[in-house]
């Protein structure tokens, strides 16, 4: 299968390693320098004591002419929009398209896409990159996929044909699957960037553990959560699972870079002012991050 990956950050290197055991990939930078070094060097993969390097092919996004058989869109929600801009400028009918965004605040970008096929993933594993051509693989997990738009053969194909050490696993409901991660964002990335903590950390600390309940109560109540205490139940799991990790909200945060709150929190939000639900920790959460880019453009400015 030709595999196409928009996204040269952890997501997209770590997928085009991965899938290039069995699948043909090219990968779309955003800049040129970038895909120049991966084609010089190839995508380098760190996973405890083991490095391993494989050839992919890369080229900047700005070259796509839609010639794969599945897209893999693995860039941040705030990014899609000029991602979206470039893809619809090329005949999408016979197109698949995987869309790996955190949040749900995505999803109303995807209505008036007229692809073959639309699906959305959320992703599982932790991943960082260390380098334009480098990533770090530190946390294994599963992807889940499911279909958002018209038929999902190739979805199952691919799934059928995912390396076994890099699982991709068919849902039959996309919404469930996105409240499932999305009520894990909502709860885990803003306090963990709030606070400067690893996800840990929200457990051990006895005063921090008091906010995320009430941060998980608030959006399970926004939400209408069925089955609350599993939703409960996974978000403490991840947290222990990760537990030396640091959320993607606080790395972006550290690195003076935007962050996906509006698709996380902002979504939240907004389902509670339509459902005329009060929010006051989500909204604090909320601003307090927002307050945070603000500082993050002043240091990229300066």
């Amino acid at each position: 299968m030709k595999i196409g990956i928009v996204g040269g950050g952890s997501i997209g290197l770590l997928f085009s390693f991965y899938l290039s055991s069995l699948h043909k990939i090219t990968l779309y930078t955003r800049t040129p320098s970038q895909a120049e070094r991966i084609n010089e060097t190839g995508v380098n993969l760190v996973r405890g004591d083991l490095s391993e390097c494989r050839k992919i092919q890369a080229v900047p996004f700005s070259a796509w002419r839609g010639t794969d058989d599945i897209v893999i869109i693995a860039v941040k929600q705030y990014q899609l929009p000029s991602i979206l801009a470039v893809l619809k400028k090329q005949p999408l009918d016979s197109m698949c398209l995987l869309f790996l965004q955190n949040g749900m605040g995505h999803l109303k970008l995807l209505q008036d896409i007229k692809a073959r096929a639309i699906f959305v993933g959320t992703v599982e594993h932790g991943a960082v990159r260390d380098a334009p051509n480098k990533v770090t693989h530190n946390g294994a997990g599963v992807t889940k996929c499911a279909v958002f738009k018209g038929e999902g053969k190739l979805l199952a194909e691919l799934s059928s044909e995912a390396p076994p050490e890099f699982s991709l696993k068919v849902e039959r409901d996309y919404y469930s699957l996105l409240v499932q991660k999305l009520v894990v964002n909502a709860v885990i990335n803003p306090l963990t960037a709030a606070f400067r903590v690893t996800n840990g950390t929200l457990l051990e600390n006895p005063f921090y553990y008091q906010i995320l309940c009430r941060v998980f109560d608030e959006t399970a109540e926004v939400l209408e959560l069925e089955r609350k205490e599993e939703y409960f139940s996974n978000v403490i799991s991840i947290c222990h699972n990760t537990q030396k990790n640091r959320s993607s909200m606080l790395k972006d945060i550290e690195t003076g870079q935007p962050t996906e709150i509006e698709a996380i929190l902002g979504y939240v939000l907004e389902v509670a002012e339509k459902k005329q639900k009060a929010a006051p920790l989500i909204r604090n959460y909320y601003t307090l991050i927002k307050g945070e880019e603000i500082q993050g453009e002043g240091l990229r400015s300066g």
